[in-house]
């Protein structure tokens, strides 16, 4: 049984604990406001984006359609960009993350893909690494500036652009949270590169002349929709990570709240139980006398 200066240090060490988890979870708080509405102003731009698209891929077919567009033609070399955050203390977002993309490599892999991975952020690495040490390819360290933007979109678009020019993949698809609410971050999987055709919108029926043409618009775009999708994803990971942290801290901190009540009854409890035996000591030893 701990002594009462055990007891004593152990509450002031979950005290100490609570402090902390109480600070970080009004950080979090502060930090969610501002991402969730950046995440939240970037939605319609990217559906925006999509409409255009949609009317312009309409009107290119067959060989004029760009490679961004049409594809390689075949789909048997796979990557998977994982979105992960660079920080822990955010609950189960990075595991939940973790389990999504290994269950779609999986997958990919019973239907006799080659599945490579390409990582964004820390936490996914090991993970993944133990159970694909072989099929991790490249990653993107965004935990050198404090709040990743578009800089860092476009640097990862470059780079995965670049290695579908030179045929490294095939298909590309990403996996990233999609932030719903403080206690809900969806785990979310797109195809990013081909850039999916989306399907035209139904407009009023107005005819568009776009020039010089629509091929030549679609290879300005194309790279541009696929840095879009990227920083949206990257903008939902920072709106997901602190609505996580947040909860986790507040469930934290309740369960040191808890934790603070169990043992400071054990140590009243304690300390009732030894000055009662020095009690009965006292007044044995008078009656002694």
């Amino acid at each position: 049984m701990p002594s009462l200066k055990e007891l004593k240090g152990r509450i002031n060490s979950v005290k100490s604990t609570q402090k902390i988890t109480k600070a970080k979870q009004m950080v979090a708080a502060a930090k969610l406001r501002r991402a969730q509405a950046a995440a939240e102003a970037a939605r319609p731009y990217a559906e925006r984006l999509s409409g255009v698209m949609a009317s312009l891929a309409s009107k290119v077919t067959g060989d004029g359609a760009p490679k961004l567009l049409s594809g390689t033609g075949s789909d048997s070399r796979v990557l998977l960009v994982v979105v992960n955050t660079d920080k822990g203390l955010c609950g189960g977002l990075n595991s939940n993350l973790v389990k999504a993309a290994k269950a779609k490599a999986q997958d990919l892999i019973a239907d006799g893909k080659d599945v490579t991975f390409y990582l964004v952020g820390k936490k996914g690495r090991a993970p993944l690494a133990r159970d694909f040490a072989n099929q991790i390819g490249k990653h993107f360290d965004t935990s050198v500036v404090k709040t990743p933007g578009f800089d860092e979109a476009d640097a990862i678009g470059t780079e995965l652009l670049e290695m579908f020019e030179a045929g490294a993949f095939d298909v590309a698809h990403l996996v990233y949270p999609t932030f719903k609410s403080a206690l809900a971050q969806d785990p979310t999987i797109d195809q990013l590169i081909p850039v999916p055709s989306p399907e035209a919108s139904e407009d009023s029926g107005a005819v568009v002349e776009y020039e010089p043409g629509e091929e030549e618009i679609l290879e300005a775009l194309l790279p541009r929709y696929v840095k879009t999708q990227l920083f949206g994803a990257l903008l939902e990971r920072e709106a997901s990570e602190h609505g996580a942290s947040m909860t986790a801290m507040d469930n934290a901190t309740r369960n040191a709240g808890d934790l603070i009540k169990d043992l400071t009854i054990q140590y009243n409890r304690s300390r009732q139980a030894a000055i009662t035996t020095e009690l009965i000591e006292i007044i044995a030893g008078a009656e002694a006398l």
